[in-house]
């Protein structure tokens, strides 16, 4: 069966092509009919499902004083014959709980049961948990668990979510919680459109004063999404400083203990206050809600959230260590000369990678080293190895006519076809909804995998056609969001199957992605703003459930000044994953001995690092945890720690405060306790602070008496001597310090234990048995 996409968007938003997809207009349209959700017609306890009265009402203009309003006002049948149709139709509403802190609230906008297919998104089926006790209430019906209660009203119908103190989260707006303004709102409803018939869902909630909302993917804007429109559509922004995103992700988080994860593929835009400052209007284009509601800490909430759509594996610890790239090399001799160059000049570095110009024609994707530049690949790739050096290969899934594959990929029905059944775009556009198309499509990366290439770049994916028609039998109403998905898992899975390892370098996601790392940011500005968005963007990501994400060290779009690249490149080593790329050149050597230099010793930095760095990544890939973190993760009880956007935990100890201007010194923000500079060794109190840099532009700090494990600086992750860690203190340490640690082919995260004997700490229990020395220092 086609699901067809809806008429009314696809004509607001044909004035460019994939431009984002707001829905939020067709609550608005005066052609469309707005039903209110009014009353619980009918529930049973015991299961949770039931079913709401839905009242009919329709858009209107209301006048005053030369000023007109859009309002909302009751109506009646437009059908014929009326006694065929509901006025008021009632239909399935179900709650059920999956966790102890998890619920999911179901709706339907029509009396036809959706399909049962499993989730991409998913991974796997939630189970039923029966720890929430129900009781009968005046009214209504609630749910108690340990961490909260839920309450469902019956008349007006309304669901309303408390902590276990008491405290009310969020609540569901009806019409009568908008009589205190002048100013309509719209309530949890559903729009049916007059242009075809399709049905989307408001799920409006009620937000509080101080209130902030975080997540949404990989969102450029202020963190705190609290006053803002967020459109959550795969976009290519071309950059990080718009509100459109490479990654949207339909999840978010609230300063006031609970999370959202809105379970579709369909086009949402959040309203979170923007258009009325109590509300938070999720306004979903799918024709039934899925919603998924969470309880706790932002790091209870993320753990939960993953648990449903999937925590990320560790990758392999060579991804850890630096990437080098730039737009583009061209040739073997390319590669092979800058493997070399690194390591003549003491770089510490694990890829090569080739970006867009390894084909014969620039850009043009046919999965084939050129064989006038590249005269033996598969041999370049293995003496690249033994050097230390993974090679990472640069793909998309476009095609354009010029390209070889064009013909083969159109005939076999392999690209994604618009309504007449040729391709909607000049390009064609991999259908990955289709099996064939996948099959095909493996056979080449598997190509490229068994010559030895260790990481496929996953780049675009974003532009899958709205108005396509896909093998699913849906439209890009419904597979537009998911392309980035399919995309990612495809790569992914291949690679695990053929190298072992879970490794791909992907742009674009949807939620389920972080499955799959690594996502990089896209393509950044070369400027101090761009460095600035380029941060949030990673720390609102990692709100989103995605433990690894990186970005283009020195921006993308133009060659990087050497002031700006080295404030850059500290923030992009202090992350759990570090590459080079954008305009050339990027390597260190073509800016001079001192910079060469100076980007050597911020490189040996993080390879020193590389136990607290593969032992944290472990640690918040078992929680569904950020590497790159923001601070209200770490210090959710902190009011200063929900306000800052511009500095990140890496990993629980280390905090990062770059700069994004010239001149070494900025404000920083300490939550409270003491804090030793990473760098000069000074000591800090909590609070806010005018902090000068060190020898690297670069502010990080660790807290007092963390124990950070460090390595004697390799030339790659592959020589490090894991026999051999030194356990670096900072500040005094309790009398058992415990210091987790994890080593590459251990399974699991063990601790070892200092204790103090004087002013000297010592190791007291080594679960390793002597396979590491220690040295404490």
């Amino acid at each position: 069966m086609l699901a067809l996409g809806c008429g009314n968007v696809a004509a607001q938003h044909s004035k460019l092509v994939n431009e984002p997809v707001d829905i939020s207009g067709d609550f608005r349209d005066f052609a469309n009919t707005i039903f209110f959700a009014d009353s619980l017609a009918a529930f049973d306890p015991a299961t949770g499902a039931g079913s709401i009265k839905w009242k009919r009402h329709e858009p209107f203009s209301a006048h005053n004083f030369d000023n007109s309003m859009l309002g909302y006002k009751r109506s009646y049948s437009n059908e014929f014959p009326s006694i065929e149709y509901a006025q008021d139709p009632v239909l399935p509403f179900s709650i059920e709980f999956t966790s102890p802190r998890t619920m999911r609230i179901r709706a339907s906008t029509s009396a036809q049961a959706r399909p049962h297919e499993a989730s991409l998104m998913l991974v796997g089926e939630p189970a039923r948990d029966t720890s929430w006790k129900y009781s009968r209430i005046s009214g209504g019906h609630q749910y108690a668990g340990p961490y909260g209660s839920v309450t469902i009203y019956e008349n007006p119908w309304k669901i309303l979510i408390r902590d276990a103190s008491g405290k009310v989260l969020t609540q569901t707006r009806s019409q009568a919680d908008g009589k205190s303004s002048y100013t309509p709102t719209l309530p949890f409803s559903f729009v049916r459109r007059a242009s075809d018939y399709s049905r989307s869902v408001a799920a409006v909630f009620s937000l509080s004063p101080d209130e902030k909302i975080f997540g949404c993917g990989e969102s450029f804007t202020r963190l705190d999404k609290n006053g803002q429109k967020v459109v959550l559509w795969a976009h290519d922004p071309n950059g990080v400083e718009t509100g459109t995103m490479y990654k949207p992700i339909p999840f978010y988080l609230s300063s006031r203990g609970y999370g959202v994860f809105m379970h579709t593929s369909s086009p949402v835009t959040c309203d979170f206050g923007a258009t009325y400052g109590e509300s938070n209007a999720m306004q979903i284009g799918d024709e039934n809600l899925d919603l998924f509601l969470f309880l706790g800490q932002p790091k209870d909430i993320l753990d939960e959230y993953t648990d449903l759509t999937g925590k990320a594996p560790v990758p392999p610890l060579w991804s850890f260590g630096l990437w080098m790239s730039r737009i583009t090399y061209f040739s073997e001799e390319d590669g092979r000369n800058v493997a070399a160059k690194l390591r003549q000049n003491r770089i510490p570095s694990d890829v090569i990678h080739f970006d867009t110009g390894w084909f014969e024609t620039d850009w043009r994707c046919d999965y084939r080293f050129a064989p006038s530049r590249f005269k033996d690949p598969g041999k370049m790739i293995a003496d690249l190895k033994k050097q230390g050096f993974r090679t990472s290969l640069w793909q998309l899934p476009y095609f354009v006519p010029k390209n070889d594959l064009y013909p083969e990929i159109v005939a076999r029905g392999l690209a994604v076809k618009n309504a007449n059944g040729t391709i909607p775009y000049e390009d064609a556009v991999l259908d990955f909804s289709n099996p064939n198309t996948i099959g095909w499509y493996q056979q080449k990366i598997a190509g490229l995998l068994k010559l030895g290439v260790a990481a496929i770049k996953v780049d675009f994916g974003e532009a899958a056609p709205f108005s396509g028609v896909y093998a699913s039998g849906r439209t890009g109403f419904y597979e537009h969001n998911l392309y980035p998905l399919r995309y990612n898992r495809i790569v992914s899975d291949l690679t695990r199957k053929l190298n072992g390892e879970s490794i791909i370098w992907a742009r674009s996601t949807w939620a389920g992605s972080q499955r799959y790392p690594i996502h990089w940011g896209g393509d950044a500005e070369t400027t101090n703003k761009g460095m600035e968005a380029q941060l949030r963007g990673g720390l609102s990501l990692g709100l989103s459930g995605f433990t690894f994400w990186s970005h283009d060290i020195g921006g993308f779009t133009m060659k990087t000044p050497e002031d700006l690249y080295r404030r850059w490149l500290p923030m992009g080593l202090l992350c759990s994953h570090s590459r080079t790329h954008g305009q050339a050149p990027k390597e260190p050597w073509e800016y001079g001995d001192n910079f060469q230099n100076y980007f050597r010793k911020a490189v040996e930095m993080k390879y020193r690092l590389m136990p607290y760095i593969f032992t944290q990544s472990k640690l918040a890939s078992e929680k569904g945890l950020p590497m790159v973190r923001a601070l209200l993760i770490e210090f959710p009880d902190d009011p200063g720690a929900w306000l800052v956007d511009n500095q990140y935990m890496l990993g629980s100890d280390m905090m990062v405060a770059p700069l994004f201007e010239n001149g070494k010194k900025r404000q920083v923000y300490l939550p409270k306790g003491r804090w030793v500079d990473y760098q000069t060794l000074k000591v800090y109190d909590g609070g806010w602070h005018e902090l000068e840099s060190g020898e690297l532009e670069v502010i990080v700090l660790v807290r007092e008496g963390a124990v950070l494990p460090h390595v004697k600086v390799a030339q790659s992750t592959g020589e490090i001597d894991w026999t051999h860690i030194e356990l670096r203190r900072f500040g005094q340490l309790s009398p058992n310090t415990h210091v987790p640690v994890f080593l590459p082919g251990e399974e699991r995260v063990r601790e070892v234990v200092l204790g103090r004997n004087g002013a000297r700490s010592t190791v007291t229990s080594d679960p390793f048995q002597g396979k590491v020395r220690w040295e404490v220092r």
